[in-house]
């Protein structure tokens, strides 16, 4: 086999072209952290990577979707605090008018009252969100879910007839908004029914509207005395089984906030798992890397020297 100067020289560049490759691969290593930085550099790592790598970034929707949620819930939690607050505060007038010493003016006082309480039921009742959405309208979130009869005062409801859910992990779902009717129009299951056995009022305003009818009716007017006390024992229950409701809705928001805490634990949990298969996979071992990356240094010098003492030669100079 004969030799040329140029195959000579090209085997020198070959060499040190190599080299300087496989210095760099290493550089890049310990730059990046990844051991495997192109599907070259390891196929079957590089595929399950990938796999890690859609886990995890549907873990961090999820995530996002809790941090949605928990905002939402809470606030609904905070408005339905002051709702409770609210009817308890109706319930202490309607106690109060039970009294049957109660003058004409005394009992319109009271009404006065119990109407400033029902306008603040609706006003949370069209509470919105940060954006400007109505928070009990359901779907239905771009109107105020109530509106009051200027010339009755009668409430009516308008908003959307499904609640907001939403996803939080991959086999939960959520209500993260009740509509109006859950929580002002509902009774729980075990509601307190009328003497005569039938359903109790389920609409919150109606009960006030009642109690503050029977409130301005003078005392005159009732045909029998029994009549003003059944009117005012019938408002009692009604705001007794309301106020219940809404403790049941808020009992559900309570319950739901607290497992999404326990759903982001979990969350947090995946990350890390998931951060460590992926590192095992193609994460660089630091040790290793420098360890190369020191020798194939020393390697490319080598043949930088090589190449510079071999290409000023001939075969003609080799060979004097």
């Amino acid at each position: 086999m004969r030799l040329s100067t140029n195959m000579i020289y090209q085997q020198n560049m070959n060499s040190v072209s190599n080299a300087q490759s496989l210095w760099q691969d290493t550089g890049v290593q310990l730059s990046t952290g990844n051991r495997v930085n192109k599907p070259s550099d390891d196929p079957l790592a590089a595929s399950q990577a990938i796999m890690v790598q859609q886990a995890q970034a549907q873990n961090d929707q999820y995530a996002i979707a809790r941090t949605f949620a928990n905002q939402n819930m809470s606030q609904e939690e905070n408005i339905l605090n002051n709702v409770t607050t609210a009817i308890q505060s109706a319930q202490s007038l309607i106690v109060n008018a039970g009294d049957g010493a109660l003058s004409d003016d005394d009992r319109a006082s009271l009404a006065t009252k119990l109407q400033g309480i029902k306008d603040q039921i609706v006003n949370m009742a069209n509470s919105t969100d940060g954006n400007g959405r109505f928070i009990f309208g359901g779907y239905k979130s771009d109107k105020p879910p109530y509106s009051v009869n200027a010339t009755t005062g009668a409430v009516t409801y308008s908003g959307g007839d499904e609640a907001i859910s939403q996803q939080v992990d991959a086999s939960r779902t959520m209500t993260i908004s009740h509509t109006g009717t859950q929580v002002f129009n509902t009774l729980t299951a075990n509601a307190t029914k009328e003497p005569d056995g039938s359903a109790g009022e389920s609409d919150i305003f109606k009960t006030i509207d009642g109690a503050i009818a029977a409130l301005k009716t003078p005392k005159a007017n009732f045909a029998n005395p029994t009549d003003y006390t059944a009117a005012i024992d019938k408002s009692n229950r009604g705001l007794s089984n309301s106020l219940n409701n809404v403790l049941s809705v808020r009992s559900q928001l309570g319950t739901q906030l607290d497992e999404l805490d326990k759903l982001d634990s979990m969350g947090d949990d995946t990350k890390l798992i998931n951060g460590d298969k992926l590192n095992a996979l193609v994460g660089t071992d630091w040790t290793a890397a420098i360890s190369q990356y020191s020798l194939q240094q020393v390697a490319l010098q080598a043949s930088y020297k090589t190449f510079t003492s071999m290409q000023g030669l001939s075969l003609f100079q080799m060979n004097s």
